[in-house]
């Protein structure tokens, strides 16, 4: 019997053909040289908000935010001159609205028609780091450490960014956290709190509010001038609260005072 072989494909019809591919393809898809993008797929396109004539001719480069541009830019020049591919990586991109979006970036050498290039792989993952994010975060909400020093006194220190969300979940958390606790006193350490702003004056204020209503003085430490400065723009009564320097000086009025 004779062999037919199959007819070799042009080097157009090869590319057409890795289009149709690529085009049914959730993923996004991007072939680039020298930083160039030749094609990226519609998912693609959908995903930057932008249209794919936009995209070819594109500096590759640039959708990436600036703290990742040296890595990618070493990371291709491999991919090029040395055909390495680019294991799976987490990166952040920028998209043609100015949104930015948490991905997964994938790279393999590639010949695309009769030119040496890279395919990249794109897998959008904010949602995912946007849940992970928000489970670190609670985590650590719900460990807030109350640190017991003597009968009826205990610390708290909070630490990290404090935004409406996490003000909200923590003017719920402490109350419950210091049920049983038999605390007459609480002093709350906010030195390691790192956004200076209206909402963590009002936050404070709202959570001494609380917890008088529980029968418990707090006693707030590590206040920096700026956070006082906010606390008046935003009309927040300071002067209601009880506020020192350090939780050393804190320690020493409680003991005084009792």
């Amino acid at each position: 019997m004779k062999n037919v072989s199959a007819p070799l494909l042009s080097i157009p019809e090869k590319e057409e053909l890795y289009q149709q591919i690529a085009d049914s393809s959730d993923e996004t898809t991007i072939i680039h040289s020298k930083q160039k993008v030749l094609y990226i797929n519609q998912s693609g396109a959908e995903f930057f908000k932008a249209s794919q004539a936009d995209l070819v001719g594109a500096n590759i480069v640039d959708v990436f935010t600036e703290d990742y541009r040296d890595l990618i830019t070493e990371r291709i020049r491999r991919g090029m001159e040395d055909r390495t591919v680019g294991e799976l990586m987490d990166t952040t991109v920028k998209r043609f609205d100015g949104t930015r979006a948490d991905v997964e970036l994938y790279c393999s050498p590639v010949e695309y028609g009769n030119t040496t290039a890279i395919q990249s792989i794109v897998r959008d993952m904010t949602a995912q780091k946007k849940i992970a994010r928000e489970l670190l975060q609670l985590k650590k909400e719900v460990s807030t450490p109350i640190v017991p020093i003597i009968d009826g006194l205990a610390v708290m220190p909070l630490v990290g960014s404090v935004d409406g969300d996490r003000s909200n979940r923590l003017l719920d958390i402490i109350p419950q956290k210091v049920q049983g606790e038999n605390l007459s006193c609480l002093i709350v350490d906010v030195s390691g709190i790192y956004n200076i702003d209206h909402v963590v004056a009002t936050f404070l204020y709202k959570i001494d509010q609380i917890m008088r209503l529980l029968g418990i003085k707090l006693i707030f430490t590590g206040i920096r001038p700026e956070l006082a400065l906010k606390a008046v723009e935003a009309r927040v009564d300071f002067s209601q609260l009880t506020t020192l320097g350090t939780v050393k000086q804190a320690l020493k009025l409680y003991l005084t005072a009792n």
